[in-house]
């Protein structure tokens, strides 16, 4: 059975079994007892596995991922207009999704009384991670960005100041001779693909943590969260067919200069494959090959974009991570002002690079982002059963993105010819849908 039946199996059973049990002794104290005592306990213990991962899996994959640019100074301009695409086409991505959610609120209708007992019960490993402190945001916030002791920051989770310096260590490898700086980044792949096995057993478990945390939700407050289930999914698919259709279709037509429906029926072949694969890295080759044929894109500037886009450029895994922490917020009653959204933009763009390149990747990272706006993780369970859907969807957007950047790299390049850097050992970690 694939794992993702077994998830949402899980997902299911915990539910029937939960909220049934609820139907028919509501006011039974061993029902709560069997949720809090046996189902709750496998449920955390599953996500603390999966937080555990958080900090070396973001600081290896990303500074891995920058270190893998190779010499930002040789690179150039052209480098340069590569990374400011892939930035501009995720913001948006993020934005609309964000939007989207705004307007159409997907977790609303929670009981009030519910969504109180919801933070009541799951509020525990929110505080530590709570972005801006007890004190909230303002401009000290971005002020700590900076962090005065890197390790510290690790040890509290305090992931802005975390990926900020994991940026800079990364760009300062890049600058450092390739005999100094391959053995930092061999230790850092090490560490990567240690991690990577963890994350790859923690979700063989997954159906098991997902079943605890679902049962003891169901279990106190009935079916009523998990009908919020269908509209969350229809805003997710909304948002990427709205980014596709209007977002990178725009992108395509201003910067690389072609018309959107020849980009859309040329780009058939790696957007099945991406579709049926849910991978960005497995659909490389064909978007590659796509790319010189259908577009006439040069082997070099296909070489270069498209590795690096199918690592860091994940439009789709950041409308879908800024989608579900917004939602779950609204399901568990958390008011996002306009700053706490701003941050969880700006951590959907960059966690989209961090996530680990197998299934379930970037559940650690986006339990961290909704921790950092204080969405408790466990509501990550409420999502689970339908991730696979998603995740077809998302990575089919991602490699789209790709493949637009690409087409504009060359265009530019053809005006003002560009040098690739030279091949570097740094292997990044693949990012994952």
């Amino acid at each position: 059975m694939k794992l993702h039946t077994k998830i949402a199996l899980g997902l299911i059973l915990g539910g029937l079994l939960g909220g049934g049990l609820r139907a028919l002794a509501p006011d039974a104290g061993w029902v709560q007892a069997l949720g809090d005592n046996v189902a709750g306990p496998v449920g955390q213990a599953w996500l603390r596995l999966l937080l555990m991962t958080v900090i070396p899996i973001v600081v290896t994959s990303i500074t891995l991922g920058v270190a893998g640019i190779g010499d930002v100074r040789r690179v150039g301009k052209l480098g340069g207009r590569t990374m400011g695409y892939f930035a501009l086409s995720t913001l948006i991505s993020a934005i609309i999704g964000l939007a989207l959610v705004n307007a159409l609120k997907p977790g609303g209708g929670v009981d009030p009384a519910t969504q109180a007992a919801l933070m009541e019960t799951y509020s525990e490993q929110v505080g530590s991670m709570q972005a801006g402190g007890p004190g909230g945001f303002g401009v000290h916030t971005f002020v700590n960005i900076v962090p005065r002791n890197p390790v510290a920051a690790m040890a509290n989770m305090d992931m802005l100041a975390v990926i900020f310096f994991s940026l800079v260590f990364g760009g300062a490898l890049t600058l450092l001779p390739r005999e100094q700086s391959k053995p930092v980044t061999d230790v850092l792949e090490g560490v990567g693909d240690a991690i990577i096995k963890i994350i790859e057993l923690a979700m063989r478990l997954a159906p098991y943590g997902v079943f605890g945390l679902i049962f003891q939700m169901t279990s106190r407050f009935g079916w009523s969260l998990l009908g919020q289930l269908g509209m969350y999914v229809v805003v997710v698919v909304l948002g990427l067919l709205l980014h596709a259709s209007i977002g990178l279709s725009a992108l395509v037509r201003i910067f690389a200069r072609i018309s959107p429906i020849r980009f859309w029926k040329g780009a058939e072949a790696p957007l099945i494959t991406a579709f049926s694969t849910s991978s960005s890295m497995a659909t490389l080759p064909t978007n590659i090959a796509t790319a010189e044929t259908n577009f006439e894109v040069s082997p070099k500037i296909a070489g270069f974009v498209l590795p690096l886009g199918a690592t860091m450029n994940m439009n789709g895994t950041a409308l879908f991570e800024g989608v579900t922490v917004l939602f779950l917020a609204q399901v568990f009653g958390v008011d996002l002002s306009l700053a706490q959204q701003a941050v969880v933009i700006v951590l959907a763009v960059l966690t989209a690079i961090g996530a680990a390149g197998v299934p379930g990747g970037s559940l650690p990272l986006m339990m961290v982002v909704m921790a950092t706006v204080g969405v408790p993780p466990e509501g990550i369970a409420i999502i689970l059963g339908v991730d696979r859907i998603l995740d077809m969807c998302r990575t089919t957007l991602n490699v789209a993105g790709d493949l637009s950047a690409a087409l504009y790299i060359d265009r530019v390049d053809k005006e003002s010819p560009f040098v690739a850097p030279a091949p570097t050992d740094a292997r990044v970690v693949q990012a994952s849908d």
